[in-house]
């Protein structure tokens, strides 16, 4: 066959191809038998293997290629993947609720229509991004924090739900939804990465049988097989996709609806949902939400509510955002599932902020699509309010991957052996004494420097750029140390040497010669920023920093009464009653003395006080300056007494703003709160002249 018959036959077989994918996975309705489809995918693979330019990356035969992956490439998302807010209220009133609050924000009179809203299921998978350019899928990202993501392409390929190319046809009978002919140059979709459940079940099965291991639930089944390394391994879990929303957008003019969107995406050859609505006004919504709970539990994949979005792109547009989440957009969830067990024993947990937290030991129950053997009784309060005992009948309660939860407890079943819980006085792991601070619920271990519960978070604190600024110093490499047995308290970091680290997985001796540098660095500092990377609870930077202004030395801070302590501005009897008692702990101090033996030095002076316009006043940072950094600037302004805000307020003094400021200026301005620029900041925290 030559070059052009050959290439003229591989896309004819790409369009047979993908046109039986689309009947087989989509519709679950196949034309031809299994064999029948190999042949096909097999005569593709023959063309292309002895035509290699034939080979293309949206080809079928491409869907599961690659070697394994070491890990996962970072995405930056051009537009957040955000989250939505969820309304836990399972009745109607969740709906009224979110109708009201947007009618109320788009100031619309009592006797005008209702709001249209666009109705669909909340998938309970995985949500992914995928990008397309020019009609071709290039990447698909995990939503990661919603900033950044995990290239996740390998793995999404292998999902056959998931078109690599996209076409525009329109629904059959339907006049087409496009203008011009083509895709758009950019399209980013959004959507759920799900697995059904008779699939789920059959894997399983066939697994069982093989003697290999079984997946827990459809959605750990869904986040698990996009995150494997190896695609030939994702390749095998049958999973599923559907598209919901956008992501970046070029060359396309959108419909003026997310259901035109939905129904946009559809005809490009993307999966969508059938099951959703257009609803007018709250009460639709409530239909909505109480129809598809009724055949919930027989629907073929898990949902764990609906969600409701405002249809009008330009309302969506006019709503906004508020601390990250569209105003004009809510997920309406449905009653977690729950079980009856017994709790066997109850232990502590520490976490690694020193947080002490109960946990009940149950007998192993199925809820939720897991088997629990252990919940969260949250803190002493919440045992005694429940009223747990151990042997007590409970109800758990788990929903979606929400650490479980006991509930309530069957009283009448109590056992005459049963037994109530107390709270420890020393921490279990290290032995430190065991606080609770007065108005607060959780108590918590006082070994922080100590205690190996919190091992990891203390170094990476400790490590942190407004801290020791240890270049180099991340999360992976800290969990190596500290497993690896290297480092048991915070001296030991500075006993690292070349040779040790060079000795880590993935540590080249380049990388262990930068960061022995880093720490090496690291030892030159100022007080207050060794003090704030001591961790000490409720001592964040701007008190770390009034601490070391105000006593001036190491030895007059560890040795100060809380009387003392509480002289210096703004630490209140509750900071100061904490600091004491983080130095009256022989551990710390022995640790803060080992540092010090370590080489690490800074300046100390004389106890002094801040005077000037700016001593006592808050102050907010917005918009980019003209020559200072916002770090630069922040460490002038409390080198002068002042105490810099992440937010304006009515409490706040003054706002610097630069270039490109936004909602924080304009919030200023409402409050009329006196405005500075650069220079007038730098006039006030000169000396002025006699």
């Amino acid at each position: 066959m030559d070059a052009g018959a050959a290439a003229a036959r591989a896309a004819q077989l790409r369009a047979q191809i993908a046109h039986h994918d689309r009947l087989y996975y989509e519709l679950d309705a196949p034309e031809i038998p299994d064999a029948e489809y190999d042949r096909l995918f097999r005569e593709l693979q023959a063309l292309e293997q002895d035509h290699p330019g034939l080979r293309t990356p949206d080809s079928p035969t491409q869907r599961v290629g690659g070697k394994p992956l070491d890990s996962f490439a970072p995405v930056r998302h051009v537009v957040p993947m955000l989250s939505i807010r969820t309304e836990t209220d399972t009745e109607a009133t969740g709906a009224l609720t979110f109708d009201a609050r947007v009618r109320r924000e788009l100031a619309l009179a009592e006797d005008a229509p209702p709001v249209e809203y666009a109705a669909e299921l909340k998938f309970d998978g995985l949500a992914i991004n995928l990008r397309y350019e020019r009609g071709v899928l290039v990447q698909a990202a995990t939503r990661g924090d919603g900033e950044t993501g995990e290239d996740v392409t390998q793995n999404v390929r292998t999902i056959h739900e998931v078109p690599l190319t996209l076409v525009p046809q329109p629904p059959s009978g339907q006049p087409s939804l496009f203008d011009a002919p083509g895709v758009p140059e950019v399209l980013e979709v959004r959507g759920e990465v799900y697995m059904r459940r008779d699939r789920f079940e059959a894997f399983n099965l066939r697994a069982e049988a093989a003697g290999e291991k079984t997946l827990v639930n459809p959605r750990n089944a869904a986040a698990g097989s996009i995150r494997q390394l190896d695609p030939a391994m994702a390749a095998r879990r049958p999973l599923s996709f559907f598209a919901y929303g956008l992501g970046e957008v070029h060359g396309w003019e959108l419909p003026a609806t997310h259901a035109g969107v939905l129904d946009a995406l559809a005809a490009f050859g993307l999966p969508v949902c059938e099951h959703r609505a257009i609803c007018a006004g709250a009460d639709a919504l409530a239909a909505f939400h109480a129809r598809i709970a009724q055949t919930r539990p027989t629907r073929p994949f898990d949902i764990d509510g609906v969600v409701y979005k405002v249809n009008s792109l330009a309302l969506q547009q006019k709503l906004g955002f508020v601390t990250r989440e569209p105003r004009w957009a809510m997920a309406h969830k449905y009653p977690a599932q729950e079980a009856l067990t017994t709790v066997q024993d109850i232990e502590v947990q520490v976490g690694r902020t020193g947080k002490l937290t109960p946990v009940a030991r149950l007998a192993s129950v199925f809820v939720g699509g897991v088997n629990v053997t252990n919940a969260t009784l949250h803190n002493e309060y919440e045992v005694r309010r429940k009223d747990v005992h151990v042997g007590d009948t409970v109800v758990v309660r788990r929903a979606g991957d929400v650490i479980p939860e006991v509930v309530s407890v069957l009283a009448d079943r109590r056992p005459p052996d049963a037994r109530e819980f107390s709270m420890p006085s020393h921490c279990p792991v290290c032995g430190s004494d065991v606080v609770r601070e007065e108005g607060e619920a959780d108590h918590r271990c006082t070994g922080g420097l100590y205690c190996s519960a919190q091992r990891k978070q203390a170094l990476l604190h400790f490590a942190g750029r407004r801290a020791m600024d240890v270049e180099g110093l991340g999360d992976k490499l800290v969990e190596q140390l500290v497993d690896g047995g290297l480092i048991r308290s915070l001296p030991d970091l500075y006993r690292l040497g070349v040779l040790k680290l060079s000795e880590l997985e993935r540590m080249a001796d380049k990388s262990a010669e930068n960061l022995v540098a880093a720490l090496e660095k690291s030892k030159q500092t100022t007080l207050g920023r060794f003090l704030f990377a001591l961790g000490i609870r409720h001592v964040g930077e701007a008190t770390a920093k009034d601490l070391a202004r105000h006593l001036g030395s190491m030895d007059r801070i560890m040795g100060a009464s809380v009387a003392e302590l509480a002289q210096v501005p703004d630490v209140g009897p509750v900071v100061a009653e904490s600091i004491h008692r983080f130095f009256a702990q022989p551990h710390n101090r022995e640790v803060v003395e080992q540092l010090r033996a370590c080489g690490i030095v800074w300046e100390e002076g004389e106890m002094r006080v801040a005077s000037g316009p700016l001593v006592g006043k808050t102050v907010v940072i917005t918009g980019t300056l003209p020559t200072l950094s916002r770090d630069e600037a922040k460490d002038m302004l409390e080198a002068a007494g002042a105490r810099v805000a992440g937010s304006v307020s009515k409490k706040t003094d003054f706002v610097v703003a630069g270039t490109d400021a936004g909602s924080k200026l304009i919030k200023a301005q409402e409050l009329g709160i006196t405005i500075l620029d650069e220079s007038q900041m730098l006039s006030m925290l000169s000396p002025r002249e006699s």
